[in-house]
């Protein structure tokens, strides 16, 4: 009966330290208040030795359970259940928007950088379960790969599918990637808008300029972040294809316009961030996502339910059980 039961008024549970104290009076004093009747043979008095003789001191036994119920009942016996209703406000919208000309290919990041970039999106996916993502690709041109969406299962599948396509002319159009992501952020209606674009190289195709995406951010308030991808210096990157298909691995020099993807971030109120090995590409998706809060909301609701009318209904009953025995059935023992 007592499971899962809390007390309110658990004060009252002292008021049990006189049930030993009851128990004790009971064994030293009790036989003292019993009549005794003297004679000089017992064989007239056999019911003494009968089984209701041997039932009696149960009348003590229900007065004390009679007690120890009432106690329990004073102190306020109740079960608790509580419900959560999550609330979750209008969320961010956000566009990852992805270089895959051949570059993000070259080996400075492990395995490479394309392959390093897809690791650290998906975790960043799995990180926004509040919030619709959406996926643009870019290399000379750019496209929707998955419009915002909060179907995180499809979203992660179409960026495991992501891989330099050879269909999209080779090149790196920032302008065209940023005005795509610009394209289906406009007519959102979330309370933040957010565009995560990244790239390895300069702006070398497409024709729109990136200040003038950028600008085109701004007006509808979708605040962009920029990553700079690549180590400083020199990186084992492809070339030129051979006749198998395959590429050829050359160290060239990178090169990453980071004026103007600091001038992009600015412009829109985002940041800029260089990650020059996998550990800074995690730790700065690490920091936009701290950046980008989502408001939860969460209500607790508590059921109280008061149990101590069993307790009073079951002492009640052993109670006038045990006055009725002591007016019949022990009353010859009084």
């Amino acid at each position: 009966m007592l499971n899962d039961i809390y007390f309110a008024d658990p004060e009252f549970l002292i008021i049990l330290i006189i049930i030993p104290v009851a128990i004790y009076f009971w064994f030293r004093f009790g036989k003292l208040t019993q009549a005794t009747l003297r004679h000089s043979s017992l064989s007239l008095l056999k019911l003494n030795n009968s089984l209701l003789s041997k039932l009696r001191p149960s009348l003590n036994i229900i007065r004390i359970i009679v007690i120890l119920l009432l106690i329990i009942a004073v102190s306020r016996p109740q079960s608790k259940s509580t419900s959560k209703r999550i609330k979750t406000s209008r969320g961010i919208d956000i566009v990852m928007v992805i270089d895959i000309s051949s570059s993000m290919l070259s080996k400075d990041l492990k395995p490479d950088r394309l392959t390093a970039l897809k690791n650290v999106a998906s975790n960043f996916i799995d990180d926004r379960p509040n919030d619709r993502i959406g996926l643009v690709v870019y290399a000379a041109e750019s496209y929707t790969k998955t419009p915002v969406t909060t179907d995180k299962l499809i979203l992660k599948q179409s960026l495991s599918e992501i891989n330099y396509e050879s269909l999209l002319e080779d090149g790196t159009a920032i302008g065209m990637g940023l005005s795509t992501a610009v394209n289906r952020l406009k007519e959102s209606t979330a309370k933040s808008k957010v565009i995560i674009l990244l790239t390895d190289g300069v702006n070398n195709s497409g024709f729109i300029d990136p200040r003038v995406a950028a600008e085109l951010a701004a007006e509808y308030e979708i605040k962009t972040y920029t990553i700079g991808l690549g180590t400083n210096g020199r990186a084992l990157a492809p070339v030129s294809i051979l006749p198998n298909g395959s590429f050829q691995f050359s160290l060239t020099k990178v090169e990453i316009d980071e004026d103007l993807l600091r001038y992009i971030s600015e412009k829109t109120s985002g940041r800029y961030f260089r990650a020059t090995d996998n550990l800074e590409l995690q730790n700065i998706y690490d920091e936009i996502n701290k950046l980008e809060k989502t408001e939860v909301t969460e209500t607790i609701f508590t059921n109280v339910s008061e149990k101590y009318k069993s307790f009073v209904f079951i002492g009640l009953i052993l109670f006038v059980i045990e006055i009725i025995a002591r007016k019949t059935i022990f009353k010859s023992f009084i």
